[in-house]
């Protein structure tokens, strides 16, 4: 799967939506195998079980999500993916909200002794079953990644077929990789290409309609003067 490295786990889980390579939109979760790969890919994540029920859990999840991340870009267009059927913002923060809920949690502090202090989140009850506990991470992670100062240089990628978010790392960054800046410029270059054809076109026809024209005046004057 065609991933980038080291993203957020709130970007990293919006981003099992992408183009596939052909014009479309590939789904990394659309089945359990998927979900499975995923997972394992995402070193914060531990390794519950990967069913069809974890795996629809997960895809309303990434729903709530990309309907905030769409909410996060405005006034700019958000991913072309499901710009057609996001949930309501509502709807979205109710969801991540109610999927955080049964694994409370607390702050816990450690510094070993060659290291620098850090904090983690521990369950307040251990036991929960692992899957409500991936579930409860994910949505804690995106609430995480959109109160957070990220948010706001989060972006929808505006290369030719791409529908991923991005999180600019300098100001002037317009796509989320470099393969999209190249694809960008490609089309970019093409259609300048064709307004220029086009306009010569255009000029050319007019060159032309205008030369039949005084060619028709100036037969008219020599059949009067030869008359």
């Amino acid at each position: 799967m065609d991933r980038e490295d080291a993203q957020p786990l709130a970007l990293a889980l919006a981003s099992t939506i992408r183009h596939d390579g052909a014009g479309g939109v590939a789904d990394d979760l659309a089945d359990v195998a998927g979900l499975r790969e995923w997972m394992g890919e995402q070193d914060e994540l531990g390794a519950p079980d990967a069913t069809e029920e974890l795996r629809a859990e997960v895809v309303r999840i990434r729903e709530a999500v990309r309907a905030l991340f769409a909410r996060a870009v405005s006034p700019a267009p958000p991913s072309p993916a499901d710009a057609h059927r996001l949930l309501p913002v509502g709807e979205a923060l109710a969801r991540l909200n109610a999927a955080a809920a049964p694994e409370p949690v607390v702050p816990e502090l450690s510094w070993p002794a060659d290291g620098t202090p850090s904090v983690h989140l521990s369950a307040v009850h251990p036991g929960t079953d692992p899957g409500v506990r991936l579930v409860a991470q994910l949505a804690r992670a995106a609430a995480d990644f959109l109160a957070g100062p990220q948010r706001a240089r989060l972006r929808a990628c505006t290369a030719p077929r791409c529908v991923r978010y991005y999180v600019q790392t300098h100001g002037r960054q317009e796509w989320c990789r470099a393969s999209c800046g190249n694809r960008a410029r490609v089309a970019r270059h093409a259609r300048r290409q064709r307004e220029r054809t086009a306009g010569g076109q255009a000029g050319t026809g007019g060159g032309q309609a205008g030369a039949g024209g005084k060619g028709i005046a100036a037969s008219g004057g020599r059949t009067t003067s030869s008359s």
